[in-house]
């Protein structure tokens, strides 16, 4: 496990999410990285601060009252809804959040940043997508190196058929496909290796015109999309950009499209 893997999994081993496989993974890596394990312990005594009865009060009756459905009365109109104001305790309480935060953990502010610099949900998905396939029993529906095994077993379970590739030649064998989901509809992924390393390829159907775009970096994976003869696809994987785009021109090439 990478230190960018645990900071994307924190959260869910903190609150007892993870596998049996991907929690004694965490556990390993938290006894052998000494930055990840501060950043952990931030996280937990956080967790833990925010979780202290004190933290909660019951809201005035006064107020309680104003919260209530408004009674009408026979023979009038109904009045306009009341919108609350926020109440100064809520902004205290938020800005003194945000400022624990920000204090205790300052690589918060360079994800917040990368999260409103991020103006391609998709990508953000993808990536999801990915570290979510590597965890136990979620890499491959349908397990095989031959493509005309896999090619069909999309066959009814995907509006499309997807253009799937042998690249063992080059040096990335397939290993086998499973149905996911990205940009609110069903994708083909298919999974290839490179050495040690999981390559995610997703495709769906488009009627965007044939592009390319630069490799983009998200948490230490390469992510590289384009389009082409009405298909949308995105590679991902942790291996060097150089290897990534080697796969993506293997594929684009053996796919009777142009580099």
């Amino acid at each position: 496990m990478t230190c960018d893997d645990a900071q994307l999994l924190v959260h869910a081993y903190l609150d007892d999410e993870l596998d049996a496989a991907q929690s004694a993974a965490m556990a390993r890596h938290l006894q052998d990285c000494a930055a990840c394990a501060a950043s952990y312990g931030i996280h937990s005594r956080l967790r833990k601060a925010l979780a202290q009865p004190g933290l909660y009060h019951r809201a005035p009756d006064a107020l309680r009252e104003r919260w209530s459905p408004t009674q009408t009365v026979a023979g009038s109109a109904l009045p306009t809804p009341f919108r609350p104001r926020r109440a100064p305790l809520a902004y205290a309480m938020a800005a003194g959040f945000a400022g624990a935060l920000l204090l205790t953990s300052p690589a918060w502010i360079t994800a917040l940043r990368q999260r409103g610099a991020e103006s391609n949900s998709v990508v953000a998905e993808a990536v999801s997508s990915h570290v979510r396939s590597l965890q136990a029993r979620h890499l491959m529906d349908v397990v095989s190196t031959d493509q005309h095994t896999v090619k069909p077993w999309f066959e009814g379970k995907l509006d499309f058929s997807p253009r799937v590739k042998d690249l063992a030649s080059e040096g990335f064998p397939l290993i086998g496909g499973r149905l996911d989901a990205i940009d609110g509809r069903s994708v083909a992924a298919l999974i290839y290796k490179r050495h040690l390393h999981v390559i995610n390829l997703y495709q769906w159907p488009t009627d965007s015109l044939a592009t390319a775009q630069p490799e983009v970096q998200r948490h230490g994976y390469t992510v590289i999309r384009w389009t082409a003869e009405g298909m949308r696809y995105i590679a991902i994987s942790d291996v060097s950009a150089a290897d990534l785009k080697q796969f993506v021109l293997a594929f684009r090439n053996d796919a009777g499209t142009p580099p």
